[in-house]
């Protein structure tokens, strides 16, 4: 009767022990998970974002925001970022402090590090020649002053005319600009 009582209390003491192996296991990968989703988790939270930007004392651009999100954690050797999620608008100004252009998007990341901004959804910039650009992806690329898409971009010209096409590439204020698998309507005025 006694080997049977010691196989009685050594059945459960042997499952309570695998019980609590497997917990300190799953403790240790749930502990590892929430790790990773701390070291993801955002380190500034800015809401009604208005920032100038001047380059030697000259206002460049005036940027606005709901809300601007920065990730700086660099800890998976991530590149540190800012999102607006909730829409972003840029305004242009020239040196004379007139309006240059306008753009606007449904979101935007921006990479400090490589002056990289790229925007997504409804993107939209106006330009103060009256010329409107629309795309549902556009980059800017501060440091070369240019900006690109591989998406469908189209040009509205004040005319009524337009380009559009793939492949896009500009200077930042849209007077270059070049195209791949292109169409488009031009209108002339071909009075003497």
């Amino acid at each position: 009767m006694r080997s049977g009582a010691k196989q009685n209390l050594l059945l459960p003491a042997l499952l309570v022990s695998m019980l609590l192996v497997g917990a300190c296991e799953n403790d240790i990968n749930k502990i590892k998970e929430l790790s990773a989703k701390e070291s993801e988790k955002p380190e500034q939270r800015t809401e009604k974002v208005d920032v100038m930007y001047s380059d030697s004392a000259k206002v460049k651009m005036r940027l606005e925001a709901p809300v601007m999100i920065e990730y700086t954690d660099t800890a998976k050797n991530a590149k540190p970022y800012q999102v607006t999620p909730n829409g972003i608008k840029i305004t242009f100004y020239n040196t004379d402090k007139t309006q240059a252009g306008v753009m606007v998007a449904d979101s935007a990341i921006r990479y400090p590090n490589s002056s990289i901004t790229e925007f997504y959804k409804n993107v939209v910039a106006t330009f103060s020649t009256g010329e409107t650009l629309k795309t549902e992806e556009l980059i800017w690329d501060q440091d070369k002053k240019i900006i690109y898409s591989k998406k469908y971009v189209i040009i509205n010209f004040t005319d009524g005319g337009f380009k559009d096409g793939v492949n896009f590439m500009s200077d930042e204020k849209l007077t270059n600009f070049t195209f791949s698998e292109s169409r488009g309507t031009f209108y002339t005025d071909e009075t003497p």
